[in-house]
């Protein structure tokens, strides 16, 4: 025992000089220690049939597929569409019912009044759509209304154009699910409510106005002519995914370079660049260097990996001139020419 009443044994001795105060007040947080949280344990091995990617996630790839496989969509859709890549079932649905103007500038619908959306099918049969819309302010509530009573989801809401005539938003689309035919039967009811127009074929072969084979060699890409617009287009270099779908090359992360002619050479330039974070700062330093006027930066989807960015440019110039500055902006990136 000792001297204050007490037995001291091997298990509750305090070391040797060591105040009986620091003792009781070990013991009176010994429980609050005990409820700390513990450090996380390391994540189990994957079974042996888990096709694990090195980021952790289970992925599922797009199925080619042909426009045979599609006849339903486009009937439900009330519009027909193309095959890209072998992979996505892609209709276009320029607002050529709008006449909107933008920095003095009437612009043509293929060169920022061009919505479109995307199917694509996947190895566990399931179907995914994206699109980018463009409708006017008046349309803008209850597009995105009818899209959410068909559960497909509004992942963005931006601008193309700066300084526009009538507004104009453009909305990103997504859905996923195992009916296209049900989202295409939304995605029409929500074009309904809009003045969006059935579409017509563009002539592949129309001139423009326009030094081409100068702005290829400053884009250091082919482009390419659609209704009077000629379009270099980028696409990234890595594998993108949405949650756990794989995104097909071009789907939801491309960057566009598209020149409407305006006489002697000139040319508006409407224009989109797909970066990860890091790129951000250069790229828009490389843009505001090419006299470009900056209108939106933002995001187009909720989940994907890398995530991405995008920045929509504005830029009014001689056209060779104008890409020879863009094309910096365009190195910036980690991006091949579409078709390369």
């Amino acid at each position: 025992m000792s001297r204050n009443g007490w037995r001291q044994t091997a298990d509750h001795r305090p070391a040797h000089g060591l105040p009986r105060r620091r003792v009781l007040t070990a013991a009176a947080l010994a429980p609050l220690l005990a409820a700390a949280p513990t450090p996380a344990r390391a994540r189990p091995a994957p079974l042996p049939h888990e096709p694990i990617t090195p980021g952790g996630r289970e992925l599922i790839e797009p199925v080619h597929t042909t426009l045979a496989d599609w006849k339903k969509v486009a009937k439900a859709l009330g519009r027909t569409g193309d095959m890209k890549r072998k992979v996505m079932y892609h209709t276009g649905l320029p607002r050529r019912d709008l006449r909107v103007d933008s920095h003095h500038v009437r612009v043509k619908a293929p060169l920022a009044l061009g919505s479109h959306v995307s199917f694509v099918r996947y190895a566990d049969d399931s179907t995914l759509v994206m699109g980018d819309i463009v409708v006017t302010e008046q349309e803008l509530q209850e597009f995105v209304d009818t899209l959410q009573e068909h559960r497909l989801h509004l992942t963005a809401l931006h601008k193309h154009l700066l300084s526009q005539r009538p507004d104009v938003w453009w909305v990103h689309v997504h859905g996923h699910g195992d009916d296209p035919v049900a989202m295409a039967r939304g995605l029409r009811e929500a074009f309904d409510g809009t003045g969006t127009p059935p579409d017509k074929a563009s002539d592949p072969d129309e001139k423009v106005d326009l030094d081409t084979d100068g702005i290829d060699d400053a884009m250091g890409a082919k482009g390419s002519v659609d209704d009077g617009i000629y379009k270099c287009i980028f696409v990234r270099r890595e594998k993108i995914s949405d949650g756990k779908l794989v995104l097909p090359p071009g789907l939801g992360s491309t960057s566009a370079f598209n020149f409407q002619p305006l006489g002697h050479g000139r040319a508006a330039v409407s224009a989109d660049c797909c970066m990860i974070a890091k790129e951000v700062p250069r790229v828009l330093r490389a843009l505001r260097k090419a006299d470009a006027k900056l209108v939106e930066l933002h995001n187009h989807g909720l989940t994907d990996e890398p995530r991405l960015f995008f920045v929509h440019v504005w830029a009014v110039g001689d056209a060779v001139r104008l890409a020879r500055a863009l094309r910096h902006a365009v190195d910036a990136t980690d991006v091949v020419a579409a078709g390369s």
